[in-house]
Formats: C-alpha cells, structure tokens, sequence
C-alpha cells in the first residue's frame, strides 16, 4: 500500500469537500436565495405579479441585466412564473410559484433577524475596523 504525503491528504480531503458541497442542498438554496436580489425579487413579487418595467422601477439599484439574469434563474429553480401575453407592445409578468411563495416566511424571519441585530453588527464592524486600522498603523 502506497503512502501519500500530507499535502496529497489534503488535496484529495479539498476535491471531497468541494464535491459534497457542490452536491449540498443547503448550499444550492443559498447560492439563489442568497445572492444580491433574488430575496428582493421575492418580497417585490410577493404580494403580486408584476410586468419586467415594474420589477425595474421597483428595485432601486437592480440593473436591465441584472434583473432578467436574476428572473431567468428564479424560474429556471422553479421560484417564478414567467407569463407571455401576446400584445403590442408584448406584455411579461412575473409572479411567485407556490414554491417561491413559501420563501417568503423564511426571508420574513432572516428580515426580522436583521433588524433586531443590526446595531450589535455595525458595532462589531467599527470594533474590528478599528482593531485593523490599529494594527496597521504599528506595523
């Protein structure tokens, strides 16, 4: 039996963790739900469909680009419905599935949660900015 060196452990302990985290469901949800707009998707969206120009108008910051990568990957996870009424001009409207639809008490709480602690948070960031800012200036 052939022995491996540490650094060849912990490549081969690297790719395993990188497979299962690739295969992780907590992971795969985080990385939609948690992106820059998706959650703002689905609070703008959660009380009813919207047209793509209001979607647009609606979240401050979100650029064209943006917000039909975000609407693209939203309905590709099954979290939007994407509705085409043949019209002049055509007419798009965006609106939850169920499935995004039961997101929205999860993103309630993780809101909720972040308004009760976000002084604790800026504090801690002033703390370590300052800590950091110290330790620069005696180096």
């Amino acid at each position: 039996m052939a022995t491996q060196s540490a650094a060849a452990r912990r490549e081969e302990a690297r790719i395993a963790f990188e497979r299962w985290l690739a295969e992780c469901p907590g992971r795969q949800v985080l990385d939609r739900v948690g992106d820059k707009w998706s959650a703002l998707m689905l609070r703008a969206l959660s009380d009813e469909p919207q047209r793509y120009s209001e979607l647009l108008r609606g979240v401050p910051g979100v650029s064209q680009k943006m917000l039909t990568q975000t609407l693209r990957a939203m309905e590709r996870d099954g979290l939007v419905a994407r509705q085409v009424t043949p019209s002049v001009p055509v007419r798009v409207d965006y609106e939850l599935t169920p499935l995004g639809r039961s997101l929205i008490p999860v993103i309630d709480v993780l809101s909720a949660w972040a308004r009760e602690h976000i002084d604790e948070i800026r504090s801690a960031r002033s703390q370590y900015d300052a800590e950091a800012d110290a330790e620069l200036r005696t180096a």
